[in-house]
C-alpha cells in the first residue's frame, strides 16, 4: 500500500520526500495564486522568432545584476508607438508562469510601456532632492584631492576616447604618472554593477591616491547609469578622492553632485588629477628668482647703510675714538695716582702723629725725666714703702738700665 505524501513543505523528511513533479505542482499553484504586477527594469535582451506569436526578452535591474526571463505578445509589441530595442528602459504589467517541465519561473507580460526621458528626468530630480536632504552632497564631506597622487585609478570604457584623453593629458602635464586602469561597461544595464564593483577594487589599494571615473558624452539614457542611486551610494561611502568626469559640461549627472571634484570633461579631469610640469618648474624657478633678487637687495642695503656709517667724521678717522679714549685713560689715571699720594701724605702724617702721642705716653718717657720703677726679685712693683721689708734686695730701673738697691732700715 502506497503511503499518503505530506501536505506541506514543513512535514516532509528525508523517509518521507516529495517527489519533484509534487515540488513542481505546489510552485506552480503557488506562482498562480500571485496577483498581476508591474516591473520596470532594462531590456538586454530580445528575441522574437518568425511565425511565433510570442517574443521573449529578458528584464535586468537597473541597481543590481538581477534579471527576469519574460514573454509576451507580438501583436502587443506590434502595438508600440516605437519599436522596442534593446538597453530600453520599460515598465510591463506581467503575471508570474512556473513552467513544470523546466523547473523555471517567467513573466507573462500583458502590457508594455517605454518610459520617457522625461519621467526618467523627474525620477532622477526626485532623487537628487532625496540624496540632498541626506547631506550626501555637502560641501564638508568632500575631500581635497592629493598636489601629486603616487597612482591614478581610472574608470572608463573599453578602449575609449575618455580613457586616451585622461592619460594622454595627464602624462603631458606630469610625464611617468602611473595609472591603474579598470575598463568597464558605462552605458546598459551592466554599466553601474562594473562601475561599481571597479571602485571598490580600486579604493581598497593603499597606493591609489585618487580615482576617476570618466565617460564620453551622450544621450540622456547613456548616462543614467552615472546618476543611479547604488553608484552614487558608492561614491560617497569611499574613502579615497574621486573625481567625476561625465560627458561634457551641459551633462549633469548625479555622480559629479556626490564627487570630490568635477572635471567638465574627460580632458578637464587631467588638471585636477596632476598639476602642470612645466608650470611647477616654472613657479619654482620664479620663486628662485625672486630669492635671489631680495638677497640682492638686503646685501646691497645693509652695504650702502655701512658706507655711511663709515663715513661719518666718527669714524673716518677710526683710531680717534682710541685716541679719545685713551686720553680719558690716561686722565683718570693720573687723576687716582694724585689722590693715591695724597692719602699716602696725609696717613703718612696721621702716623707720625700717633707715634709722638705713644712715645710720650710710653713708660720709656716717664722714665727719661728722672722716674724709676722699682720692683721685687718676682718681678711685682714696689707701689708702697710699707711693701719692702728690712734688707731686701729690690731692682730699680732708670732711663739708661737698671740696677739693684738694698733696703736699710725697716719699711713702716
Amino acid at each position: 500500500m502506497t503511503r499518503p505524501l505530506p501536505e506541506r513543505a514543513a512535514d516532509t523528511t528525508a523517509e518521507q520526500p516529495w517527489p519533484v513533479r509534487v515540488l513542481s505542482m505546489k510552485i506552480q499553484d503557488y506562482v498562480d495564486k500571485m496577483s498581476v504586477t508591474w516591473v520596470e527594469g532594462q531590456v538586454v535582451q530580445l528575441n522574437r522568432r518568425p511565425g511565433s506569436r510570442y517574443a521573449y526578452l529578458t528584464l535586468r535591474d537597473a541597481d543590481v545584476d538581477m534579471s527576469l526571463s519574460c514573454s509576451v505578445q507580438v501583436h502587443a509589441l506590434d502595438a508600440m508607438a516605437t519599436p522596442l530595442q534593446q538597453g530600453a528602459r520599460v515598465v510591463v504589467q506581467a503575471k508570474p508562469s512556473y513552467w513544470t517541465q523546466r523547473g523555471s519561473l517567467s513573466m507573462d507580460v500583458r502590457q508594455i510601456r517605454p518610459v520617457g526621458i522625461g519621467e526618467l528626468l523627474a525620477r532622477i530630480e526626485y532623487l537628487r532632492q532625496h540624496l540632498l536632504a541626506e547631506g550626501l552632497f555637502d560641501a564638508d564631506r568632500k575631500r581635497s584631492l592629493p598636489f601629486l597622487p603616487r597612482r591614478v585609478g581610472l574608470i572608463c570604457g573599453r578602449a575609449s576616447a575618455a580613457e586616451r584623453d585622461v592619460v594622454e593629458n595627464a602624462h603631458r602635464r606630469w610625464p611617468g604618472l602611473p595609472f591603474e586602469i579598470r575598463a568597464v561597461a558605462v552605458q546598459g544595464a551592466p554599466a553601474v554593477t562594473e562601475v561599481v564593483a571597479a571602485l571598490e577594487e580600486l579604493d581598497g589599494d593603499p597606493e591609489i591616491d585618487v580615482i576617476v571615473i570618466a565617460r564620453g558624452g551622450g544621450a540622456v539614457e547613456d548616462l543614467l547609469p552615472f546618476s543611479n542611486e547604488t553608484m552614487v551610494r558608492a561614491v560617497s561611502q569611499a574613502l579615497t578622492p574621486v573625481v567625476s568626469a561625465i560627458g561634457h559640461d551641459v551633462d549633469r549627472p548625479l555622480l559629479d553632485l556626490v564627487a570630490d571634484a568635477r572635471a567638465s570633461t574627460p580632458t578637464d579631469a587631467a588638471a585636477l588629477i596632476c598639476p602642470d610640469h612645466a608650470l611647477e618648474r616654472r613657479t619654482v624657478h620664479g620663486a628662485l628668482d625672486r630669492v635671489r633678487g631680495q638677497a640682492r637687495t638686503t646685501v646691497d642695503r645693509e652695504r650702502r647703510g655701512l658706507v655711511q656709517l663709515t663715513s661719518r667724521p666718527a669714524l673716518a678717522d677710526r683710531t680717534s675714538l682710541v685716541r679719545t679714549q685713551r686720553e680719558v685713560i690716561e686722565t683718570l689715571r693720573h687723576r687716582a695716582r694724585s689722590r693715591t699720594e695724597t692719602m699716602i701724605h696725609r696717613e703718612r702724617d696721621r702716623v707720625s702723629y700717633l707715634r709722638g702721642q705713644a712715645r710720650i705716653l710710653s713708660p720709656q718717657s716717664t722714665l727719661d725725666r728722672g722716674y724709676a720703677i722699682v720692683q721685687h726679685h718676682d718681678g711685682s712693683v714696689v707701689q708702697s714703702r710699707t711693701d719692702v721689708e728690712p734688707e731686701e734686695l729690690l731692682r730699680v730701673t732708670v732711663a739708661d738700665g737698671d740696677f739693684a738697691a738694698a733696703v736699710v732700715g725697716g719699711g713702716s
